[in-house]
């Protein structure tokens, strides 16, 4: 069964920054500060985005991470009404929402521990979180201890095990299902998550819904041991994101093209598996303050375009926003964005986005083909995406001078989708051409679809 998630571009917003919402949650009456994201729906058509995964959005204590409600929108981006009213615009304008599913631990005000709190060992929720006892005092100076997450208190890891939180989590799912007609979920610390919890949950999801979808953070690991026919459809591509920018940075391609080889490539580990890329994200920093050399910003981006799986950009990054997370904060990677100031900025970076999205859904091989390198330099790689009827080769090059590369095909004619549409004649069974500096050529060899504009 074919899935709408293979045709997906994907836009990240970290909501509670978006928005410039208070840092606290003091209760305050709803304030829709999230309905601006209405005024940004424009924005996100020309950019060819038609899937947008929006972080935590529950009613929560500081940063949306640190659930109180799971049944409501937090008080500073809205209400339940007004969010159903964004989701129901979202989807009129043919945009898919996933949320943020953060099911392995609550904040400290979540109303269940907050009453293990008061009542101590006479709760009926002490069952609910993680190895609570009465053994011993929290870093928190509580009168028990509980399992936290990483090492921070201030955020309870529950017990999955338990048949009533799990019952309560899977009725907050299928009230997102039901009243903002949510599309998907990226589950939050995926790797610290039970098994049978994701088990349980796809068999939820599925039943009332067969294309819902499931993404799961990870970041280390094998990507197989959560993406799987039982559990989850996905995980983020961290190996990629480091890849994508540390192979410009070292001048080594061979760095990317071993990662996506050993993904993708003929006996690769994970094909099959459409994994979630991205340049960068709300915990990493910005891929404009990451790259040595800024002119390398374009060719990132074909990359995360053009390789296997599901290409993510992060709120902001389309205009080469800068941000670094200091060791106390990740404040800086999640700005207060207003459109009217960012359209102020230069928008050339938006229009190469908006192009490798238009080549992306105009060739089912970026989005269905094998993945096989061609040719690997330090500083060029030549790969090639490939259905049975079609065969698209990306070219990079991320030198500063212009350099001349042969590379094999079979096909009689190529024509470059990405720049001036120029034709490139197959030469006894190789192509020589010249690449730009730190630029690319899509290279397409379907004579049909040469009038793809």
């Amino acid at each position: 069964m074919e899935h709408w998630i293979q045709d997906s571009i994907f836009y990240h917003i970290y909501p509670l920054g978006f928005c410039g919402a208070p840092e606290y949650n003091t209760g305050e009456a709803p304030v829709p500060r999230l309905d601006k994201l209405a005024g940004w729906i424009g924005h996100l058509k020309e950019l060819g985005v038609n899937a947008l995964y929006l972080g935590p959005v529950c009613q929560s204590t500081k940063h949306g991470y640190d659930t109180i409600d799971y049944y409501n929108i937090d008080s500073r981006l809205g209400d339940n009404q007004s969010f159903r009213a964004l989701c129901d615009k979202l989807h009129e304008n043919g945009i898919r929402v996933i949320l943020d599913g953060v099911f392995n631990h609550v904040g400290r005000d979540f109303w269940a521990f907050r009453d293990v709190r008061e009542k101590g060992a006479s709760s009926p929720y002490c069952g609910w979180f993680q190895n609570l006892n009465f053994g011993g005092g929290s870093p928190m100076g509580d009168p028990f201890w509980y399992e936290s997450w990483g090492g921070h208190y201030e955020l309870v890891k529950l017990n999955l095990r338990h048949p009533d939180v799990v019952s309560h989590l899977l009725g907050a799912v299928e009230t997102w299902m039901n009243e903002f007609h949510i599309d998907g979920l990226r589950l939050d610390a995926a790797d610290c998550v039970d098994f049978d919890f994701f088990r349980t949950l796809k068999s939820f999801v599925r039943q009332r819904n067969p294309q819902f979808w499931l993404m799961g953070e990870i970041i280390h690991g094998d990507y197989a041991r959560w993406a799987n026919q039982d559990m989850l459809d996905s995980v983020t591509n961290y190996e990629c994101w480091k890849g994508l920018w540390s192979s410009h940075n070292d001048k080594n391609y061979f760095e990317i093209a071993h990662s996506l080889n050993r993904q993708f490539g003929p006996g690769g580990i994970y094909r099959g598996l459409a994994l979630y890329n991205f340049a960068d994200n709300h915990d990493v920093n910005r891929l404009a303050s990451t790259l040595a050399n800024p002119k390398h910003l374009l060719n990132c981006y074909t990359l995360l375009y053009t390789m296997p799986g599901l290409p993510s950009l992060y709120y902001g990054s389309e205009w080469a926003l800068e941000g670094v997370r200091s060791k106390q904060s990740d404040t800086a990677l999640r700005p207060c964005l207003e459109l009217s100031e960012m359209l102020d900025r230069d928008q050339s970076l938006c229009g190469y986005l908006a192009r490798l999205a238009k080549i992306r859904m105009a060739f089912p091989a970026l989005r269905y083909g094998v993945y096989e390198n061609v040719v690997i330099k330090n500083e060029q790689l030549v790969f090639r995406r490939a259905t049975q009827d079609q065969r698209v080769y990306v070219l990079l090059n991320l030198a500063e001078q212009e350099v001349s590369i042969e590379f094999p095909h079979q096909e009689p004619v190529l024509q470059d989708v990405l720049n001036s549409d120029a034709i490139y004649n197959n030469d006894g069974g190789r192509t020589w051409l010249q690449l730009p500096p730190c630029g690319a050529k899509i290279l397409v060899g379907a004579p049909d679809k040469f009038s793809w504009r």
